[in-house]
């Protein structure tokens, strides 16, 4: 049987991890560091107030400040309110309005495993053709990706979007320390690459003579329909949340990065 780890020793852990000092930490949180030392040794119980103004200055995930507080002996903080509450409709609304009103490009909110809780019809049409078995609910962001039978082989720079999506679920490994992301990406990183051979290191400005634009971030270069369409990739989360669900949602739209993947996608809707 393991023991669950004191509050003090959760809070070295994420002091550590934000390679921050004890004296450091201290001058943030207008405490001393005796005073820290004294809580991660347990000597000392930090109140509740201590807790969650430590927990902001070392950034800690929403989700695991209602952990730091529950070691402390304290209740949880912050809700969980499922999606589908009552409570969030006006949120529910807000945010199939921002989907629609993004369309004809692509936009989608995940969770913070990747799952799709809501998509825009840019993003249906990039999925168009994929097997019923990767859209059966529930829709994952990074499955549906990296797949061999999912996007993956359309996609023309997968080597580098593929290393752009692994670095971005290992940057959230380390923060958030999430079994369920470590078991996804254990999975997405095991899936063969699908795709043209010798395609791996592929940067976009092999894409093509005409393709050959000045891009401000990396694209997602696609296939749809005989048409190569290219992307920039754009994230927002809420701003100080104070609900687990609501903190880990976030919202990410495909940006055209050229002229002629704008004027393809507001063709389909002309």
């Amino acid at each position: 049987m393991t023991s669950t780890p004191s509050v003090g020793a959760l809070l070295r852990t994420w002091r550590e991890r934000r390679g921050i000092s004890q004296l450091e930490l201290a001058g943030r949180a207008d405490s001393s560091s005796r005073h820290i030392s004294f809580v991660e040794t347990g000597r000392s119980r930090p109140s509740k107030e201590m807790v969650l103004r430590l927990a902001d200055h070392l950034d800690v995930p929403v989700r695991e400040r209602n952990t730091l507080l529950l070691a402390a002996g304290y209740a949880p903080h912050y809700t969980q309110t499922p999606l589908d509450d009552p409570s969030l409709g006006t949120l529910r609304e807000g945010l199939e309005r921002l989907l629609t009103g993004y369309e004809p490009y692509p936009a989608l909110i995940v969770d913070a495993a990747y799952d799709v809780v809501a998509a825009n019809r840019g993003i249906a049409m990039l999925l168009d053709g994929l097997p019923e078995h990767l859209l059966a609910p529930p829709l994952n962001a990074m499955r549906i990706t990296l797949h061999p039978q999912g996007l993956a082989p359309r996609i023309r720079n997968l080597g580098q979007w593929r290393g752009h999506l692994l670095a971005q679920m290992e940057r959230q490994i380390a923060l958030s320390r999430s079994a369920p992301l470590r078991a996804l990406y254990e999975e997405v990183s095991g899936y063969p690459v699908a795709g043209r051979s010798g395609d791996a290191g592929a940067g976009p400005e092999e894409a093509g003579p005409d393709e050959a634009v000045p891009y401000i971030a990396l694209p997602l270069l696609i296939e749809h329909d005989g048409h190569l369409l290219s992307f920039v990739s754009s994230i927002a989360t809420f701003n100080t949340p104070m609900d687990v669900t609501v903190a880990e949602l976030a919202v990410e739209t495909l940006l055209p990065a050229d002229a002629a993947t704008a004027k393809y996608l507001r063709s389909l809707v002309s």
